[in-house]
């Protein structure tokens, strides 16, 4: 049976890129990644799983619009989709938003609709909760306001540093986050 493509969105390590393309049994076919930081270490992992990398600099456009219409240019010439955004640090705009609706989705570390936005959980270590997460949406117009997927609670520890915090968080999403793409693309097939 064929694979349906999709495309990882990705600024940095890449750590739940990994945990996508190490998944076994990955109902879909991952066939480009779209990094917006030329230096990020994703862009490495990218090319060992022979994964097509499109990375560019969002300040040489003279607008989001245009840089997302280059975006759907590669989007299309790779016939994905769905997107699925892993530590990428930009808000997507109304140009994606409406080639894709309903099929952008964003992995969030923390228990939606708190703390959301960037530094999720450093924000839930600093509030002094006893409880954060993960949780996994789809993206819409807001930052981190879309219609939420799956959640998965996590404790926070008095003896937490953020470090272990981050850590759990990581180990949380590699787990959940592969298990989603999963039952979202098996629930569009039934």
């Amino acid at each position: 049976m064929k694979k349906v493509k999709a495309a990882v969105f990705a600024s940095g390590t890449g750590t739940n890129f990994q945990a996508i393309m190490e998944k076994d049994n990955l109902f879909c076919e991952i066939v480009l990644l779209v990094c917006d930081k030329p230096g990020a270490t994703v862009i490495e992992k990218a090319k060992g799983y022979g994964v097509q990398e499109f990375v560019f600099l969002p300040n040489s456009y003279s607008s989001k619009v245009e840089y997302e219409r280059e975006l759907l240019e590669k989007l299309r010439e790779k016939d994905v989709e769905w997107i699925f955004l892993a530590g990428y640090m930009r808000i997507v705009g109304q140009t994606l938003l409406d080639a894709f609706e309903h099929r952008i989705v964003n992995i969030h570390p923390s228990m939606l609709p708190k703390f959301p936005g960037k530094d999720a959980f450093l924000q839930a270590f600093q509030a002094g909760v006893n409880k954060t997460g993960v949780t996994v949406h789809f993206v819409d117009t807001g930052i981190d306001t879309g219609p939420i997927i799956a959640q998965q609670e996590i404790n926070i520890y008095p003896d937490d540093t953020l470090e272990t915090l981050e850590e759990r968080i990581h180990r949380v999403e590699h787990q959940l986050y592969p298990q989603v793409i999963n039952q979202l693309i098996a629930n569009e097939k039934e």
